[in-house]
């Protein structure tokens, strides 16, 4: 990544955890069984972790959708964390999550004034 803007760097970098985090959070859910297993919680991690790494590669490209996409990462991972929240045992998750939600919105904020 070759950027001087710290905003970038750190919306770039919460996308980057958060799809980590996702990932290695899917086998812990599997572990404790029942409704944390369940497909729908499951999807919907794997969702996030998609669009997050997806907005990151954006934003690492300078794509002039970097900042539509942040806004639609926002959202997911604020779904994310809210079902995290709501099943309980996955405070890392809901942190992480709601991390990059704050960054998201904040550069998909600049899309709208931008726009």
């Amino acid at each position: 990544m070759h950027t001087t803007d710290p905003t970038l760097k750190a919306c770039i970098e919460a996308c980057t955890q958060c799809h980590d985090h996702c990932l290695s959070e899917i086998t812990h859910c599997l572990t404790l069984g029942g409704d944390h297993a369940e497909p729908t919680h499951i999807t919907l991690m794997l969702d996030c972790a998609r669009v997050c790494q997806t907005t990151a590669a954006l934003m690492l490209t300078g794509s002039r959708f970097h900042r539509s996409m942040c806004a639609v990462c926002a959202r997911i991972c604020e779904a994310c964390a809210q079902q995290c929240e709501t099943l309980g045992k996955m405070e890392d998750c809901v942190r992480t999550c709601r991390e990059c939600a704050q960054q998201c919105e904040q550069m998909g904020l600049s899309a709208a004034e931008a726009g």
